[in-house]
């Protein structure tokens, strides 16, 4: 047997007393009423405490408790006890703070207390409170340094000026690429020869022709071919006699635009006493009124007054009609229902109402009008007049176009210094005058006003907003007026199947 190590025996033995003793002070009935203190850990030289346990506990933190009395006694581990005074809130401000500090530590119930509590005391303590930690010159901003590396103004350095200068306008960042040319795509691989780009080897009378034949076909594109690159951004931007050919032509210009009625409701040719006879000169110097201005002299005259002779901007800002889509309204409202004898619940069903209002405008100075509940995917392909004529009275109802059956036929027109007499040729344009079939035509007819508006920053004249709505009875010449308490305005949305527009 190997000897026994006399140190190991001596720890066994004293850890046997150990044992020994605590076993006989636990059958002991204790006297004392206070917690009874754990026996020293006896220290061995295997053993090493760098405190004595009555050392470390005198500087562990009592437990907070949110709902504990101000005066508690907060016993440790080692049953010492300490009383923790908490200063109670007095004030209506102290009372507020103290529902902030809670509610940043999570207790919302009694943060919500002590809330409630400050509010009784004064009712406008919140106020007190933001001017005490919040005030006014805490929001201020701090002044910029224009030269924060307290360089001189002559040295180079962008820490405090720009190399470039100011920021440029649109029109001078324009100009300056008007000495540029197209340039090719680079070869693949260096010292390979470049790809043929024979757009680039085009004079600009024949690029500008192109041009222009795009810009017929659909102006969006037109506009969009600015993007390619920096010479046709140029030619987009300044090349008047494209945007002339646009303002003027009838595709998309205000050659189509129509400012007194053309057609009757129904579509057929304008009876005698809708027809405007000219004046002759003698009625002229009597003092009547003059005839009124044609379209091209209007446009003419608008091109230099009110446009700044560009026709790049009379065809942005310049009120039209659009053909290549149509102008949908979508109304949303609640409508209180009525609860079921049967239910146990003490409130009432509420309804929500949607439906759609579809306008769409032809060329020839007619519209479509058309109110239903069903949604524009399956609405706006079906939005042409063979399909009106089709369904008229509800015929060929299995066809999926059966929508139809409801729309109204109608015409348009613009407003005019006819309109305004005393208005500028400028401020008379802009809205837009609808009549279609109402119930039991011809007794009854429907006239409707909007406003052409522009919803966002790029676009421009898509948005009709309501600015009336009347029921006109033919036979008794009364006019009755719809209220417009739900109806929301209407806006473009373009239908490719359309194309250019009918």
């Amino acid at each position: 047997m190997e000897e026994s190590n006399p140190e190991l025996e001596a720890f066994r033995r004293k850890w046997k007393e150990e044992v020994s003793a605590r076993t006989q002070d636990a059958s002991k009935p204790s006297s004392s009423k206070g917690p009874r203190r754990p026996p020293p850990i006896p220290r061995t030289s295997t053993r090493r405490l760098s405190k004595p346990p009555e050392e470390e506990d005198e500087h562990i933190e009592p437990q907070r408790f949110s709902n504990v009395d101000a005066t508690r006694s907060l016993e440790s581990g080692y049953g010492e006890s300490s009383k923790v005074t908490i200063q109670e809130p007095e004030s209506a401000l102290e009372h507020y703070e103290k529902a902030v500090e809670r509610e940043s530590e999570g207790s919302l119930g009694d943060s919500l207390n002590l809330y409630r509590k400050a509010f009784r005391m004064d009712h406008r303590v919140d106020q007190k409170y933001k001017n005490k930690h919040f005030p006014p010159s805490y929001f201020k901003s701090k002044p910029t340094n224009p030269n924060p590396s307290n360089a001189a103004v002559t040295v180079p350095n962008t820490a405090h000026h720009s190399l470039d200068g100011p920021p440029q306008l649109i029109k001078q960042l324009i100009a300056g690429f008007s000495g540029l040319s197209i340039e090719p795509v680079p070869p693949p691989v260096e010292g390979a020869p470049a790809p043929p780009c024979p757009l680039a080897e085009l004079p600009d009378e024949i690029l500008i022709h192109i041009l222009k034949d795009v810009a017929i076909l659909d102006d969006a594109s037109f506009t969009r071919l600015g993007q390619v690159c920096k010479r046709m951004a140029y030619l987009v931007l300044t090349e008047e006699q494209i945007w002339k050919r646009i303002c003027v032509g009838s595709e998309v210009g205000f050659a189509t635009m129509h400012y007194e009625w053309q057609q009757e409701v129904l579509g057929g040719p304008l009876l005698e006493d809708h027809i405007l006879e000219p004046q002759d000169d003698s009625e002229d110097e009597e003092g009547l009124a003059p005839n009124p201005l044609g379209k091209e002299e209007v446009t003419e005259s608008l091109l230099t007054s009110a446009y700044s002779s560009s026709w790049q901007q009379m065809f942005r800002l310049r009120p039209r009609i659009r053909f290549n889509g149509c102008y949908i309204s979508t109304v949303n409202y609640f409508r209180p229902g009525q609860g079921s004898q049967s239910s146990v619940t003490w409130h009432n069903p509420v309804h929500i109402v949607t439906y759609y209002r579809y306008l769409r405008f032809f060329r020839d100075g007619t519209v479509i009008s058309l109110l239903t509940t069903e949604e524009p995917t399956d609405v706006v392909h079906h939005l042409t007049k063979d399909l009106l004529e089709t369904h008229r009275g509800g015929n060929v109802a299995y066809l999926p176009s059966i929508v139809m059956q409801h729309a109204l036929r109608g015409r348009w027109r613009l407003s005019s210094s006819a309109d305004s007499p005393d208005a500028d040729l400028k401020d008379a344009e802009g809205d837009v005058f609808v009549e279609t079939e109402g119930v039991k035509y011809p007794k009854y007819l429907y006239r409707m006003k909007f406003s052409l508006r522009s919803a966002g920053r790029a676009a421009r004249n898509n948005k009709l907003a309501w600015a009336g709505f009347w029921s006109y009875n033919t036979l008794t010449d009364d006019t009755a007026e719809f209220t417009l308490k739900n109806d929301k305005a209407f806006f473009f949305s373009r239908v490719k199947s359309y194309g250019a527009g009918a």
